[in-house]
């Protein structure tokens, strides 16, 4: 059943709305403008060009030898950023993977896809994105680009993710109410201070609970956070800190569309606000995280300085829903029937339960050599991951169609699909020397030892697996100054990954549950970086040879090569009355040596990897002339993506799209309290495109961009 209208006209939205929309605000704000109060220092530019993750310490962003970006929580926050797939907005690097309502978030970068086991971190730690990750307690998040190997054992090498953690660093109490045209709600609360004689201790609360009332017809949920965060400053060399946060998220998952046999329907003959996840058994996505880290920072003099740190994530999940998927009567297997029906099958996987715990041992100092300094960096990261799953089912409940004009039975539970439980465990010693001298060179060298172990078994006891590896991997670079806050860079690095052969309910691997060797990815880098007053810009080259594992005559098996080229571009300005930013990307890809029979691959661009991408973001504060009484900015943001592949042979393929969204950012003081009105409007002129592609368990998924949205907030100092 569709919901009724009266949803999208709730009388508390229209209210709060209206209210709203008599004010102003902006996405990109001066510096001035972001520092919080009790804070004695002016905030840092909400986008930077440099990020902790790299490893390559404090150094500018233009004099960093990597790509990779820090999107602060003011940028966010005015972007209108709820989860990391919103990122795909502010980055032309990072776009979709599979991103569904009600689900959890899946990034590529560079075109490649993130692995959510192994490429995300939170305060540098290990963790898991197989779960919603909350962000209402995130200071920022950091996108690194490319092969990881000296940050990261095995990870995917399009880039890694990094939470960073709001710390009591300030002092603050903000209350924060935000409503959407759909009736969502949103109360978050956060409170920050410090004690004590010498105000030694602080303490840091975020607290958020919001009613989910997306785009799409019957996909309502619901989310709770609450996380603390404290430390104890012993003396000025020595802190203590410890954090915690607990998550809930629940929401029906909303699939994808597909191609209509071997056609691709246009975007603008459905409706992008249908749910085909809605039986009357249709039941939430569940999802439940407790997370938390200790960290104890040392100054030891000289320049020395050494931090231990620990982590732990605990994940509990329920995943389930009425899952689309092939055509039966025509023996397609990865699309939908021609007429627009489709196989409905009822998806069940109770009691997931997955665990990742860290120590991390760092100790960064200088060492002189002549007239070379040695800055350099110890790491030794000892880390497992375990994910616990149980019997799965996966049944076919009857058919559908596109329309969603459709009612299946429900059916009797019988958990008879196997998932694979996972444990793993790495341990890994590090080491970077960055050298530098009074002249224009700087060179940096870095190696990483990991000794990996993975055991993999299927819950029907049908197949297990074990792998046990050694691998040193490394990374160099070298820079020249050309000009003051000028550098020109190259670079090289690896990267490592692990494969695992994980059967479909259609297609089953003669070798189930087996884990491949330990495979190389390789990246070379070439790029120019500067910042003058306020102006920062870069340009680089990049060039990454990525293994590839694939199904060859029903096995898993290491099958050729994926190439990556490409050329990133970014621009930022930051002015009084103007702030702009631009980040663009030119990717071409292309698969090799393959020895797949069903289909050519060889030769042809990866699926669902846009050939370019442009982000930009331009925003104008306009004058006090006009609004005596605010501080007011008025923002447009434009996300374009060009033409990609939709099927394996390229035979299929999505246009390109644009879409505009805009927003409004207004400061004003009332009875002494200082309140910021937020409103963002997504999708400003309702186009209707397929946003991506996505493959899915060798299923062609095509989602639709959502349809023209509106929020707004409120957020008051007391």
């Amino acid at each position: 059943m569709s919901r009724p209208d009266s949803r999208i006209t709730s009388p508390l939205s229209l209210v709060c709305l209206a209210c709203l929309s008599s004010l102003s605000h902006p996405v990109l704000a001066q510096a001035g403008d972001e520092l919080l109060p009790g804070a004695s220092v002016s905030a840092p530019a909400p986008r930077q060009s440099r990020a902790s993750i790299t490893g390559l310490g404090d150094l500018p962003g233009w004099q960093t030898p990597a790509q990779a970006i820090s999107l602060g929580q003011p940028l966010l926050r005015d972007a209108g950023v709820t989860r990391l797939a919103d990122l795909t907005k502010l980055d032309a690097s990072t776009t979709d993977a599979y991103n569904p309502i009600g689900y959890w978030d899946s990034l590529s970068v560079r075109g490649f896809t993130l692995s959510n086991a192994q490429n995300h971190r939170r305060e540098g730690l290990p963790i898991s994105a197989e779960t919603r990750l909350a962000l209402d307690n995130k200071s920022a998040v950091e996108v690194l680009k490319g092969t990881s190997g000296i940050q990261a054992g095995n990870s995917a090498p399009g880039g890694l993710v990094n939470l960073l953690v709001k710390r009591p660093d300030v002092t603050l109490r903000e209350l924060t109410l935000g409503v959407n045209d759909r009736g969502g709600v949103l109360t978050s609360l956060d409170l920050s201070d410090r004690f004590g004689a010498q105000r030694e201790f602080g303490l840091r609360v975020n607290a958020a609970a919001e009613t989910l009332r997306p785009t799409v017809q019957r996909a309502d949920g619901n989310r709770r956070l609450l996380a603390l965060a404290g430390d104890w400053k012993l003396n000025a060399d020595t802190r203590l800190e410890a954090e915690f946060e607990h998550s809930q998220h629940s929401q029906v998952s909303v699939p994808g569309f597909s191609l209509l046999g071997t056609a691709l329907p246009s975007a603008k003959s459905i409706d992008p606000t249908i749910n085909l996840n809605a039986q009357a058994w249709s039941r939430p996505v569940e999802m439940q995280g407790n997370t938390g880290s200790l960290r104890w920072t040392q100054n030891w003099g000289a320049g020395w300085r050494s931090q231990l740190s620990y982590g732990e994530q605990r994940l509990q999940s329920t995943d389930r829903g009425a899952f689309p998927f092939g055509c039966d009567a025509s023996g397609n297997y990865s699309a939908y029937c021609s007429d627009g029906s489709f196989d409905l099958y009822d998806f069940r996987s109770p009691g997931e339960h997955r665990r990742t715990r860290a120590w991390n041992a760092t100790l960064n100092g200088q060492v002189g050599t002549g007239p070379v300094r040695h800055d350099l960096s110890f790491g030794l990261l000892r880390s497992r991951h375990d994910a616990d799953l149980q019997q799965a089912m996966y049944t076919y409940a009857g058919g559908g169609n596109v329309s969603g004009t459709f009612t299946v039975d429900e059916i009797a539970p019988a958990l008879d699909y196997a998932n694979t439980q996972r444990s793993e465990r790495s341990t890994e010693l590090s080491i970077v020397d960055a050298l530098s001298h009074n002249g224009p060179w700087r060179a940096w060298v870095g190696l990483r030892h990991t000794q990996l172990q993975r055991d993999t078994a299927l819950t029907d006891g049908s197949g297990s697996a074990s792998l046990d590896q050694d691998l040193t991997t490394g990374w160099t670079a070298l820079g020249y100054q050309l000009a003051e806050q000028t550098q020109a860079y190259v670079s090289w690095g690896q990267g490592l990954e692990a494969f695992s052969a994980q059967s479909t309910p259609i297609y089953k691997y003669d070798n189930a549950g087996a884990t491949l060797p330990v495979r190389r990815s390789r990246q070379v880098e070439v790029g120019l970086k500067g910042a003058h007053g306020s102006q920062s810009w870069g340009a680089n080259l990049f060039q990454i040879h990525r293994p590839v594992a694939d199904r060859v005559d029903n096995t898993f098996v290491a099958d050729g090569e994926a190439v990556h080229q490409g050329l990133e571009g970014t621009w930022q300005l930051r002015h009084n009355q103007w702030q702009a930013s631009l980040s663009g990307m030119l990717l071409d890809t292309e698969r090799r040596g393959s020895q797949r029979t069903d289909v050519q691959v060889n030769g042809k661009p990866a699926v669902n990897v846009p050939e370019h991408a442009l982000k930009a973001s331009v925003a104008w504060r306009v004058p006090a002339s006009v609004l005596p009484a605010l501080t007011t900015w008025l923002q447009a943001d434009v996300i374009h993506e060009g033409p990609r592949a939709v099927t394996a042979d390229n035979s299929v393929r999505l246009s390109s799209w644009t879409r505009t969204d805009v927003s409004l950012r207004a400061s004003q003081n009332l009875g002494g309290r200082n309140v910021m009105w937020r409103l963002n409007v997504h999708n400003l002129f309702n186009l209707r495109n397929w946003r991506e592609a996505p493959t899915y368990s060798d299923h062609v998924y095509l989602m639709p961009m959502a349809a023209r949205s509106v929020s707004a907030s409120a957020t008051i100092d007391f």
